[in-house]
């Protein structure tokens, strides 16, 4: 596809994370934040009924591209349009269950315990839905792909689990754990993309906007703020 050369692109970011927001500002985009009101369960369960129950990697995908797709028309709807709008979901797979957020403290530390000493997949859906206009260079697409990386855990004695759960942190985010905060030295390494496990793959995200003909260098040069 030919690439875009549009000086005013703007990214508009589908999710209320702090981590996906701070990766993409520190790799020099500054999208605006428009968060969707999707209804996770009830998306992933309208999907299974039809497709059955889904492999942990599609479930990231689906949830993402429903977040995508709710902003978009929420932008339509109210006139805002001239965006590429991107929806990210992360879940950790661990023995080949879905994991998203603990629900509380105790779920988080059960988590925990069953990953202490183990390795999970963090999968991060990523869904683009480009809403530009089609005389600027606008392409109506929409399309996604899901991340996978590999996460080692260190093995935490029950003590270090409960400081941890105690922090907060592992409530708020997928798989109770982050590489970029309070839970990076539980992390013991990865195979794969960091970023990713952050909450947003930046090559990943570069190639889809490459699929829709959006440079990556020109979305970074626009700076857009809100």
């Amino acid at each position: 596809m030919p690439e875009t050369t549009s000086p005013s692109l703007l990214l508009v970011l589908a999710s209320a994370s702090p981590a996906r927001l701070a990766t993409l500002r520190a790799a020099g985009i500054e999208p605006l934040v428009h968060v969707s009101d999707v209804d996770e369960d009830a998306a992933l369960n309208a999907a299974e009924a039809v497709h059955g129950p889904l492999e942990p990697a599609d479930v990231a995908l689906l949830l993402a591209r429903a977040k995508a797709e709710s902003v978009a028309r929420a932008r339509i709807d109210g006139d805002e349009v001239e965006s590429l709008v991107l929806g990210c979901d992360s879940v950790l797979e661990l023995d080949g269950e879905v994991h998203g957020k603990p629900a509380d403290a105790a779920q988080a530390t059960d988590r925990w315990r069953r990953m202490r000493g183990r390795s999970g997949v963090l999968h991060t859906g990523h869904w683009v839905v480009d809403d530009r206009d089609p005389d600027e260079g606008g392409t109506s697409g929409s399309l996604g792909a899901t991340a996978s990386t590999t996460v080692h855990f260190a093995d935490l004695d029950d003590e270090e689990i409960a400081a941890y759960v105690a922090t907060g942190e592992p409530m708020r985010v997928a798989g109770a754990f982050t590489l970029d905060g309070l839970g990076a030295p539980y992390v013991t390494a990865i195979e794969g993309d960091p970023s990713n496990v952050v909450g947003v793959s930046l090559p990943l995200l570069r190639e889809l906007l490459g699929d829709l003909g959006v440079a990556w260098r020109h979305l970074r040069a626009s700076g857009t703020t809100s």
